[in-house]
């Protein structure tokens, strides 16, 4: 049942998501810290590279996530409790199938990624122990994906919480015991987050499907043709829309490298800021996606406007809070990740571009996520294909302005991603029926 839309209802469903997201970079962190006591540099930079190649591959899948959420909480605020049921079973199906097609197919995605990645000797063999391994989850991981995005469309964020705390848990106590224990290395940190994610398998199914009506879950129409259809034509754009930002971010790093180990070490350290802030903030994004999603389903034009300023108000204020800390404390977080002191200056010298990041990265991301929850695929895939077209533009042009001309086509993405969305949003909110009023401050 949707619960009244009030800025306590909204921080209260907000929460959870951002505890969630915060423990998500302590999971690399463990990793990294696991292999790298071991002192063998060959496979801390093998799980490094690994690590890189995983999350092309499996977030290219990311609209498990994605789709789930809207099409879930536009099904809650209908009241159709057939079709949510339903959802969860053709989303969890759809990525165990998929992740099963990942695993037969890695003898060829494998060797690829890694020639694409040119890492060579000692680091490849590395690096493809761990990313075989990670592909042994590969079923489980993408079922997740989907759980979790059915969980979200609900509202039911500290279910999502306790299925990201055990994910984490299972996954640090596996490396240290297949890594200090049974000295597998590199593979070891594979096998212990490719384990974790089959418990968190089990677990979400239990989460999740405890209250079903299994009998519901009988209906011809569970995998009907226009069932089915609909699930792969939104999934379809936006899985066009993560491939183009992921192309974005892969362009970013290039232009950091193609400047020299310098300039490309600075950028990934301010970049740990920007990924920190943006997984908070997500929590906002995600409760827009439910929100919205539920206004759609109830066909309340109201609700939904509602929605988009409250989760709006919480976002901006989060975004400037981010930016002011960085700002203030950026000098010293710099200096305890970074010990080389040319890479501590060009980082400190590029501070400030990164610091506003969380400020007018928000439009953006909140945009994405009332596109998400509406399940307007094609305005996804559409505005992430012009963003990213005109970001590398805008990089072309400014490369003779060196480091910083990298950074102002940085900042100009989230522009052109903003503005892109945002273009279609009058029209998003005209097709909403104007229904009853919404209870709430």
């Amino acid at each position: 049942m949707t619960t009244p839309l009030t800025r306590r209802a909204i921080f209260a469903q907000a929460w959870p998501i951002m505890l969630g997201q915060t423990t998500v970079p302590l999971v690399g962190l463990v990793d990294t810290a696991v292999i790298g006591r071991t002192g063998d540099a060959a496979a801390l930079a093998g799980v490094a590279l690994g690590t890189v190649v995983i999350n092309m591959i499996f977030w290219t899948f990311g609209f498990l996530r994605m789709g789930m959420t809207g099409m879930t909480a536009q099904a809650e605020g209908a009241g159709d409790a057939s079709e949510v049921e339903a959802m969860l079973l053709r989303g969890v199906v759809a990525g165990f199938l998929l992740g099963a097609a990942l695993f037969a197919l890695q003898i060829v995605l494998i060797p690829l990624a890694l020639e694409t990645m040119a890492g060579g000797g000692a680091l490849d063999a590395a690096a493809h122990g761990y990313v075989s391994a990670r592909f042994l989850g590969a079923p489980a991981s993408l079922a997740v994906f989907a759980i979790n995005g059915w969980l979200l469309g609900l509202g039911r964020t500290r279910s999502a919480l306790a299925l990201q705390i055990v994910m984490n848990l299972v996954n640090i106590a596996l490396d240290l015991l297949f890594v200090w224990h049974f000295h597998l290395g590199a593979r070891g940190v594979g096998l212990g987050t490719a384990c974790a994610e089959w418990i968190s398998l089990a677990v979400g199914l239990g989460i999740a499907g405890g209250g079903i009506d299994r009998r519901r879950l009988l209906s011809p129409a569970l995998f009907g043709g226009g069932a089915l259809k609909r699930l792969f034509a939104v999934n379809a754009d936006i899985m066009i829309r993560t491939i183009a930002l992921l192309l974005l971010f892969l362009w970013f790093t290039n232009a950091g490298a193609r400047l020299g180990e310098t300039a490309l070490a600075a950028n990934y350290v301010l970049l740990q800021f920007i990924s920190v802030s943006a997984f908070v903030l997500d929590g906002f994004a995600f409760t827009a996606e439910s929100r919205v999603g539920q206004a759609i389903g109830a066909r309340s034009r109201p609700a939904m406007v509602r929605a988009i300023r409250l989760t709006g108000e919480f976002s901006l204020v989060a975004g400037i809070g981010f930016a002011l800390m960085f700002f203030a404390a950026g000098p010293a977080l710099i200096a305890f990740f970074a010990t080389n002191p040319e890479v501590r200056a060009q980082a400190a010298a590029l501070l400030p571009f990164a610091a506003v990041v969380p400020a007018i990265g928000v439009p953006a991301w909140l945009l994405d996520g009332i596109f998400i929850g509406a399940t307007r695929g094609k305005a996804l895939r559409n505005a992430a294909i012009l963003a990213t077209a005109l970001y590398i533009a805008t990089d072309l042009l400014f490369r003779p302005f060196g480091e910083s001309g990298i950074w102002w086509a940085f900042m100009a993405s989230y522009f052109y991603r903003a503005a892109s969305l945002g273009a279609y949003l009058p029209g998003l909110i005209r097709t909403i029926e104007v229904a009853e009023p919404v209870n709430g401050p």
